[in-house]
Order: C-alpha cells, then structure tokens, then sequence
C-alpha cells in the first residue's frame, strides 16, 4: 500500500456522522459549489487544510497513506464501541476512489468498520468508474449520501450540478441494498418548499435500503471561510431555519 491522498483534515471523536463513535478522515476536493457549503476550503484539488484534530495528528503534510491514517485511527478505537469505526467525507471523497478502495479493504482487514459520507456527485454507470464504485462498495459498511435538492433545475442553481446521477446513485445503491442514511440540508427559500419535499419523499419511498433520513439545518458558521477565500456567499441574506420549519420538513421526510 503505497498510494496516498490529499487530506483536509481528521477528527478523532465524531458522534453524528455514521453510527457510534467514529475516526473522521476529510478528503481534499470538490467539484460541487454548493451555496451554503461550510467548508469552501475543501473544494480545490491539491491543497490541504489544517488539521482539526486536537490531539497531535502526526499528519502534518498535504497527504497520508493507508497505514498512517488507519494507524491513528485505530488509536481511539477503545472509545469507538460496537457500532463505531471510520467516517470519510470532504469535500468530496469519491474523487479520490482509487485511494478509498485501498483505505476500506485494510480496514476491513482490521476489523474496522467503513461509512462513507458522499454527495455522489462523480458517480456514473460508466467505465472505469463503475467497476471501481462497485468494488468499493464490498468494503463500504454504510453510506450518508446528500440529496441537496430534487429538482434538476434547483439543484444545478444551488450546487452547480445536476443531479441525474446522484439520483442513479440512489437507485443504485437500493438495488444492491446497501444501508443507507439520507441527509438533506434545510435551507429556507430554497430547500423548504412542501412540493419538492414531497417529491423528495415519494423518491426516498421508491428505495429500499434507507436506514435513516436526517434533516440538517442550515447555518452560518462557515461563512467566515468564504471571506477568507474572496469568494461572495450569495445566501448572506438566508436566515436559518426555525423550528417549527425543521419539524415540518421531518414530518414529511420521515412521517
């Protein structure tokens, strides 16, 4: 196991993202400009963030291998319990597919168990993606995929993108069962509208591997990361949601 790859940054203690406690490993780089994105500095290839760990992580580089990220993950595997393991996210972390194959066959090797934290973007049925994806998905325990919006249009406004193939993810990943948790971010004005939630609900009924669904609600706190980087944020004006907005969109989500 040679390979390596360009890490943002690593969390030793997550407790949201996947089952359990759970090893957070960040990979740099995302072709998605999601509007309300919290961490634009993930988005360029090739450049790494500091890491976020508040322990020393030993990964002071732009890159690690294999063995030094499952190494120190395995570090804090004592607090992980039955149901905890290793989350990787992003930016988006299918960018870098070939690396991801490497990283979750070794921690299956050792036991540990792999939660990808995906928006699918890069996701296609065509070669040699395809092939790849699916031996990923042999080492690959649990999925959190992001469904930013189901309207093609709206999507593409907020993310830059369509969503055609992250919709054939979904299908995808129905077909072969594989667990699933949905994660929508709520962001009033823009991913609220009671149509297009239920249109979002009757396509998470369509599928039969989704496990959980989770409302996120949007916030801010990341917004002083795009006046670092002199990129404009055009939801300045977006309040966040409130409660009774968070709970109407759970009850058609999830009922």
């Amino acid at each position: 196991m040679t390979s390596k790859a360009l890490i943002h940054s690593t969390e030793s203690f997550g407790s949201v993202d996947g089952p359990g406690i759970r090893f957070l490993i960040f990979l740099q780089g995302c072709h998605m400009r999601c509007r309300y994105c919290h961490n634009p500095d993930t988005w360029r290839t090739g450049l790494s963030g500091n890491s976020r760990d508040s322990g020393n992580s030993g990964l002071s580089g732009e890159t690690a291998t294999v063995k030094e990220l499952l190494d120190k993950a395995e570090r804090y595997r004592s607090y992980w319990g039955p149901e905890g393991g290793i989350t990787v996210s992003g930016g988006e972390a299918l960018l870098q597919i070939d690396f991801l194959i490497e990283l979750f066959e070794e921690a299956h090797r050792r036991g540990i168990n792999t939660c990808l934290d995906t928006a699918a973007q890069p996701f296609t049925c065509e070669e040699p993606f395809f092939s790849k994806f699916e031996r990923l998905m042999k080492s690959t325990d649990i999925i959190l995929l992001d469904i930013k919006h189901i309207d093609p249009e709206r999507h593409r406004w907020l993310t830059g993108h369509d969503n055609a193939n992250i919709l054939d993810c979904a299908r995808y990943l129905s077909d072969i069962n594989k667990p699933v948790w949905i994660r929508h971010v709520l962001v009033p004005g823009i991913t609220d509208d009671e149509q297009q939630l239920t249109q979002l609900r009757k396509f998470l009924d369509s599928l039969h591997n989704i496990n959980k669904v989770e409302v996120l609600p949007y916030h801010t706190l990341g917004t002083f990361k795009w006046k670092q980087l002199n990129i404009p944020y055009s939801l300045e004006n977006v309040p966040v949601p409130t409660a009774e907005q968070v709970e109407n969109a759970k009850k058609i989500l999830i009922g």
